[in-house]
């Protein structure tokens, strides 16, 4: 599978492989005062008078610059973080309307990779030709003062827990693998590791709205990236301009009923894959029913857990990277085939099929080292909610209700959720409705077997929103929009070009 489209998650979802920056020209733009308008304070006004200076990315087509933002917005003298940001200009034909923001979500996925790569040369071209394609790597993420945590080797080994233990050994491995996790974190990245909340990155994005001349912030956001455009909107409901939110999530909920949601949603991707794996000759999973695929997908992950397979390399197949790479598998069923190729290996003693979707996963490189993306994507998550259990003890009271919502994932997921437990930095952020009172229409894009943003996250954040449309894509994968529907495409599309919302409810197959 294309791993520009292979998103992935453990606790919110996205992330897509990054194309590196480098060079430099001369080149800048200016904010006009009233881009800026009454966002800047006193204190922040040096932060939406600065002067972004465009150079040569050594990418094609492609500027980049770098914007200061303060690293505590409740001390602005404390220090700045530099972030990274990238477009390509309006094409033409037509008049240009504006920055479109993009943000591929995560947390922890980088936007610029994701411009570069996809966005700004795989949009549809009537888009292109009338916005600047834009984006900025979050605070903490890929180029922009990443958050680092373990080394490649200590990453290989910390993909290799357990994560489905069967006795207190296995449960205090585990558990303390979450702290050194943690503490790498800690003693790698601790400046930034308490200022990389949604709220932050969202502040940083209306700085850069100033910058880019834009009255409006213009956005679209998928997955995690959903919750970042409506906490944009929750604090600027009056600088709302286009916004899409594709594979929503739902910001009411607390971190246990996110992960046990994500459970069931990944169960339903599952039966949809195994759905259609029975009606294929080279099926690995038997080809009579569905119950009959995951009894047989669960074996193979208890084989694994008691043997692991060889893989070509030094790394062995674990039940914990097996389950990653089924998993990664999920989000889009252009992978269906790989995966079941994948399975069929791992069933004949190769596991290099299964290994190859989880290191596309945890964007591991052949050299052996990791983006940031997982190291990011905890210290997000940690910080904008608390911990999903206190201990070991309240994951094994919750197993059964996650078995529930996944007989096939659901005890590794429930204890994937203890890895905040320990996290050194205590969370800033709450549960709560996001409405974006008096916010221009906002386009919530839903699919309705989507593993990682469960359906009904979309229709809530739609309810909750004064101005949401709900746009519903009636189909398998994580996002709709650029992923095969004319429907969905059209939708979207008309709503940038000329602001045009469609109808709340609209259905698309």
């Amino acid at each position: 599978m294309d791993t520009r489209r292979l998103l992935r998650t453990f606790a919110t979802a996205l992330g897509t492989a990054g194309v590196l920056v480098s060079g430099c020209s001369s080149g800048g733009s200016a904010p006009s005062a009233s881009a800026a308008g009454s966002a800047a304070t006193k204190e922040l006004k040096p932060y939406y008078a600065q002067k972004l200076r465009w150079r040569d990315c050594g990418v094609e087509g492609f500027q980049c610059a770098t914007m200061k933002a303060p690293l505590d917005y409740g001390k602005p003298d404390d220090g700045d973080v530099r972030l990274a940001v990238s477009r390509k200009k309006a094409t033409g034909p037509g008049k240009r309307i504006g920055s479109l923001l993009v943000n591929p979500g995560g947390p922890g996925g980088s936007a610029v990779g994701y411009l570069q790569g996809y966005a700004a040369i795989g949009y549809p071209a009537p888009v292109r030709a009338r916005y600047d394609m834009v984006a900025v790597d979050p605070r903490g993420v890929a180029r922009s003062e990443p958050v680092e945590c373990l080394t490649g080797k200590e990453m290989d080994a910390y993909t290799q827990v357990d994560q489905t233990p069967d006795d207190q050994g296995e449960v205090n491995r585990l558990n303390q693998a979450f702290k050194k996790f943690a503490e790498g974190c800690e003693k790698r990245s601790g400046t930034i590791l308490p200022h990389v909340s949604t709220v932050e990155t969202a502040r940083d994005m209306d700085i850069l709205r100033a910058l880019l001349g834009d009255e409006k912030l213009h956005y679209v956001g998928a997955s995690y990236g959903t919750f970042l455009g409506a906490t944009y909107a929750d604090l600027f409901p009056a600088r709302v301009g286009r916004l899409v939110l594709d594979g929503a999530m739902d910001p009411s909920l607390p971190a246990v009923e996110i992960n046990r949601d994500q459970t069931a949603g990944f169960e339903t991707a599952f039966q949809s894959f195994a759905a259609d794996c029975v009606k294929q000759s080279d099926c690995p999973l038997g080809t009579t029913s569905t119950a009959d695929a995951a009894t047989a997908l669960k074996k193979l992950f208890a084989d694994l857990d008691a043997e692991p397979v060889p893989t070509g390399e030094t790394r062995k197949l674990s039940e914990s990277l097996a389950t990653t790479g089924v998993i990664a598998a999920m989000y889009d069923e252009a992978a269906w085939p790989q995966l079941r190729e994948a399975v069929a290996g791992a069933k004949r003693g190769d596991g290099s099929g299964l290994l190859a979707l989880a290191d596309s996963y945890y964007e591991r490189e052949p050299s052996g080292e990791y983006a940031n993306l997982m190291f990011a994507n905890a210290a997000v998550n940690c910080l904008d909610l608390a911990p999903a259990f206190s201990g070991p003890e309240e994951v094994e009271k919750a197993v059964p209700a996650f078995e529930k919502a996944s007989p096939v994932f659901g005890r590794g997921f429930a204890w994937a959720a203890l890895n905040c437990d320990a996290w050194p930095v205590d969370p800033t952020g709450t549960p709560h409705r996001t409405v974006a009172e008096g916010a221009a229409p906002i386009v919530v894009v839903g699919t309705t077997r989507d593993p990682a943003t469960p359906y009904k996250w979309a229709k809530a954040l739609a309810a909750q929103l004064s101005s949401g449309v709900l746009l519903t894509y009636e189909g398998d994968g994580h996002t709709a929009y650029g992923r095969g529907s004319d429907c969905i495409d059209t939708a979207v599309n008309r709503y940038l070009l000329d602001g045009t919302p469609p109808k709340n409810g609209k259905k698309c197959s």
